[in-house]
């Protein structure tokens, strides 16, 4: 049974849709394999794998001035995307900071000398201005074909969407 208030932002307890989550999941599920790895495919570029993609969108949307991020708050962000562990990042994360790649440094975290902070290269701030490019006109494609009312009520959607899920890390 679905909890969710009448007014759209908090739980109700009684769905106005019959069999509604079933129905968003049988959406969902097509729409994350075809659409959502058609987004990865368009930011990886041919470049990266999907969890150095992923690195890089965490340093980009979550790092301080989209630049930099602990190493361990990629790794914590990551474990819970990916079933991967802290040898596999740390792996990803050199292999990114080496030639040919060269789009992140590690430094020592002055707070403590074990700890390193990816910071995106100059070649790095580059490739993700590629990245969102890519993106970006994969997306328009889809957008391409809605309405202004159909993008105005799928941002709305996508935006309560990630405020709740956002909230069931404090359950």
């Amino acid at each position: 049974m679905s909890s969710r208030k009448s007014g759209g932002h908090g739980p109700r307890n009684v769905s106005a849709i019959p069999a509604a989550a079933l129905r968003f999941l049988e959406y969902y599920y097509p729409i994350h394999y075809k659409a959502g790895i058609g987004v990865e495919d368009a930011l990886r570029g041919g470049v990266l794998n999907r969890h150095q993609t992923a690195m890089l969108w965490l340093i980009h949307s979550e790092g301080k001035d989209g630049r930099e991020m602990d190493r361990k708050a990629i790794e914590r962000s990551l474990e819970s995307w990916f079933e991967i562990s802290g040898a596999a990042v740390t792996k990803a994360l050199r292999a990114m900071a080496q030639p040919p790649l060269e789009l992140v440094q590690l430094v020592e975290n002055p707070k403590s000398g074990r700890e390193k902070i990816v910071v995106l290269t100059p070649r790095g701030e580059a490739h993700m201005k590629k990245m969102i490019a890519g993106g970006e006109a994969y997306v328009q494609r889809i957008v391409d074909h809605m309405t202004d009312e159909e993008i105005r009520q799928g941002l709305h959607f996508f935006k309560r969407i990630s405020e709740i899920v956002e909230g069931f890390r404090d359950d």
